[in-house]
């Protein structure tokens, strides 16, 4: 397995425990301030290294009516001023080819949506940065299938890619997790995040927007970590019955502590 850093965080072969997490999209600079120190919080209090997380544009909301961010180059700003004002390394999706070297330019790390998995341009685009790119793996995509999107970044010449498990399409509006995934994309060389927030999400679910269980969400991460997950994945609010995007399974920042803590004992026991 690859190693290499995002930020100040050592990640692959004998990496360290970490998060990554914030809320979906940038609603407000305010917003994601409060959750960010929060995450600062989280560091000293949990004994772990956080990544901020916020998406800058939802290019792939339900609705054509649902709030997608403040694009490309307002939401950059409000991550660049993010990460100088707490120094936490952040993360961002991207969704075009054509928006990569300007996020490189910024984030510590890029993310690749799940639906555009098996997109070779973005792929590419994301690799030719040299940042550390996070793949989710398509709901309609095996574990191992996610070899090819892993060859496209390392065509160019880029190895420091992530895999994130976050469910696999189930019937309609459900998604189940296969937590025999994470050793099988470990095997590919990358590390393993579990995405434990959208695991719990009911794609589509409430019509003109997708539902959730978040009540399921310790028992996912905590099996996830178990199986022989690096890290994991969670959005995260200050109130998520007031969130813009993903209200229905996002986590409230008083649940974020505990199972943060847990989930960490286990991946200390499962590392000896």
């Amino acid at each position: 397995m690859n190693s290499f850093k995002i930020g100040n965080i050592d990640v692959g072969t004998d990496g360290e425990f970490f998060l990554i997490a914030g809320p979906c999209v940038i609603e407000s600079e305010d917003i994601c301030l409060e959750v960010a120190e929060f995450l600062v919080g989280l560091q000293k209090s949990a004994g772990i290294k956080c990544v901020f997380k916020a998406s800058f544009d939802k290019a792939n909301r339900t609705s054509i009516d649902s709030f997608r961010g403040p694009g490309l180059e307002k939401g950059l700003a409000i991550l660049d001023r993010l990460r100088t004002k707490t120094g936490l390394p952040v993360l961002t999706d991207v969704h075009e080819p054509s928006q990569a070297a300007a996020v490189g330019e910024v984030v510590d790390a890029m993310q690749i949506p799940a639906f555009l998995c098996r997109q070779t341009d973005l792929l590419v685009a994301c690799g030719n940065t040299g940042k550390p790119v996070n793949i989710k793996k398509g709901q309609f995509v095996s574990p191992e299938e996610m070899k090819n999107c892993v060859n496209k970044v390392r065509s160019t010449g880029n190895e420091k890619i992530l895999l994130c498990e976050r469910g696999t399409f189930f019937g309609y509006n459900r998604l189940v997790n296969d937590m025999s995934a994470i050793p099988e994309m470990k095997n590919l060389g990358c590390p393993v995040v579990f995405d434990v927030t959208h695991s719990t999400q009911h794609p589509g679910g409430l019509g003109s927007a997708s539902g959730g269980t978040p009540e399921l969400a310790a028992t996912l991460a905590q099996s996830a970590i178990a199986a022989g997950a690096n890290a994991l994945f969670m959005e995260i609010h200050p109130d998520p019955s007031k969130a813009l995007c993903d209200a229905a399974c996002m986590l409230p920042l008083s649940q974020v502590q505990k199972l943060v803590k847990t989930c960490k004992k286990i991946h200390d026991i499962v590392g000896t």
